[in-house]
């Protein structure tokens, strides 16, 4: 979705952060979804694009979660050894690329994400 909005910077700038804070998970446990919220719940309401950007990273944070966790379970088969290590790849590079486009004043739907928030 490339969809361009008339924006100011600090619109863009929220937009970007609710996809990068999701790295705060890195170091905060659930930090990755802990972020985004936060921003989003401060901004929704004054910006329809930072509301935007908002529920598609936390749509993506939570998916990502649950994948997450299913792929940890597979470890004991075998296949989560291959899947894990996948999908970290997968969530850096599209938490990247989410950021990237927010920061540009597009749209972006994340691949596989459940819409929790709609």
């Amino acid at each position: 979705m490339n969809q361009s909005f008339g924006l100011h910077k600090e619109e863009k700038t929220y937009g970007m952060l609710c996809h990068l804070l999701a790295f705060s998970g890195v170091i905060i446990p659930l930090g990755n979804i802990l972020g985004p919220l936060i921003i989003w719940l401060l901004k929704k309401d004054q910006s329809s694009y930072v509301d935007m950007h908002g529920k598609e990273s936390l749509n993506f944070q939570i998916s990502n979660m649950i994948y997450s966790i299913i792929s940890g379970l597979l470890i004991f088969v075998l296949i989560g050894i291959i899947t894990t290590p996948l999908l970290f790849i997968f969530w850096i590079a599209f938490t990247i690329i989410g950021s990237m486009r927010a920061s540009e004043g597009n749209g972006y739907r994340y691949p596989l994400t459940i819409r929790f928030f709609k």
